[in-house]
């Protein structure tokens, strides 16, 4: 169990920190590459949903049964956690407000603002315009718009860390039942966790005018997925039985399930490439089918 735990934490750090492998393309590259995320990000999907459905929800259910049993009781406790987690994220998600939410579709065009759509560029202008007749308010303590901005970067940090927890805690659970699945899957988040730092970077830099700044908060943005994982655990262990390792691995699968058609597959679409988004996401059931057959 050890050597899985510390797989496990591994494996969920590299899939978090792949937030500042998106940070750096939206400061170092020139135009974003639709294409390449719209397919990577149906991937990412394809393979989150298969390995829910058929190996995670499907081994809870067989779990849940021999511990319960009763195939009736195993069937009913496996259904009730997969949409217990499903809401549990959706409640998440609708406690992100819309403005913060790490998961908003942005591009290294916005960075650059050079070939941004109309009304996000309207949208930042009048952000850097409140921001700057703020500058010129100052009190006995100091820079208000300077002490405002830090705590809308707490703000955002903290939301980041909200949203990501479940990632995290999907990524760490499923490496601990299976070492092989839960590459696959860190793998997937990784992938998912690319456009999601562009989508971090770009409002911090607006924010801030730091590029160092934004990508800093990217970066560290990743570190809440390992986080999420280890407190999750930590409060876990001492209660963990076969019914409730059953019943976390069916919440698992109804939070991957739900990202994926609630994030992965709205922001390929997003990108504009709808094909690409769709056939990423059949290769990527391929892939996972065809790796758990020869792990067979």
């Amino acid at each position: 169990m050890d050597s899985n735990v510390l797989i496990a934490f591994l494996f969920t750090a590299l899939a978090g920190l792949s937030t500042g492998i998106g940070s750096a393309i939206a400061f170092f590259a020139n135009r974003t590459n639709t294409k390449f995320l719209a397919g990577s990000l149906g991937f990412s999907a394809g393979v989150m949903i298969y390995v829910s459905f058929v190996e995670l929800l499907a081994g809870a259910n067989a779990d849940l049964i021999d511990s319960l049993g009763s195939e009736a009781s195993g069937n009913w406790a496996a259904a009730f956690a997969f949409f217990a987690g499903m809401a549990f994220i959706a409640v998440i998600d609708k406690l992100v407000p819309e403005v913060e939410n790490p998961h908003e579709v942005k591009t290294v065009e916005d960075m650059n603002d050079a070939t941004a759509d109309p009304t996000v560029r309207k949208e930042m202008a009048s952000f850097r315009d409140r921001v700057r007749g703020e500058t010129r308010v100052r009190t006995g303590g100091g820079n208000t718009a300077s002490r405002r901005l830090m705590r809308t970067g707490y703000v955002t940090a903290l939301v980041i860390a909200i949203h990501n927890f479940p990632e995290g805690l999907a990524t760490f659970m499923s490496t601990i039942e299976d070492a092989s699945v839960g590459f696959s899957i860190a793998i997937a988040i990784a992938i998912h966790n690319i456009p999601e730092g562009i989508a971090v970077s770009v409002p911090i830099y607006y924010a801030t005018g730091d590029k160092k700044k934004a990508f800093t908060f990217s970066f560290l943005s990743g570190l809440t997925e390992p986080l999420g994982a280890i407190v999750g655990y930590m409060v876990l262990r001492n209660f963990m039985t076969p019914t409730l390792q059953g019943l976390v691995l069916a919440a698992v699968a109804g939070i991957m399930v739900f990202i994926s058609l609630d994030e992965l597959l709205p922001s390929a679409e997003r990108y504009g490439e709808h094909h690409l988004s769709i056939y990423g996401a059949v290769f990527g059931m391929a892939v996972m089918a065809i790796s758990l057959l020869l792990l067979a």
